[in-house]
């Protein structure tokens, strides 16, 4: 005798685009979502975790430091006047000079 396994419905809200894009892939692939979604679910159960390592995306700010630390900035030593005001030489930091003066 056979035994037929009882089958259960998933249900999930997922932006159309992914869903469009998704569907397309993997009809090229051969594959249904219903057999996608189902090879995902006995991967989680054979690895008794996701197939793929979650990674915490970094904040703006983070992303910002690491651009700016693989950009190696130059550090440039600026002069002042007797009243402490920097002096910025056009010709010499020419980058510098248009900033202080256009923001």
């Amino acid at each position: 005798m056979v035994k037929i396994k009882a089958k259960s419905n998933v249900n999930v809200k997922i932006d159309a685009d992914v869903k469009e894009n998704a569907t397309m892939l993997l009809n090229r692939m051969g594959l249904d979502q219903t057999t996608a979604i189902d090879m995902f679910y006995r991967q989680i159960i054979a690895e008794n975790r996701l197939p793929f390592q979650p990674i915490v995306l970094p904040t703006l700010d983070e992303q910002i430091v690491t651009l700016a630390l693989k950009s190696n900035p130059r550090i440039i030593e600026l002069e002042t006047n007797n009243d402490g005001n920097v002096v910025l030489d056009k010709d010499l930091h020419p980058e510098l000079y248009d900033w202080a003066a256009n923001g």
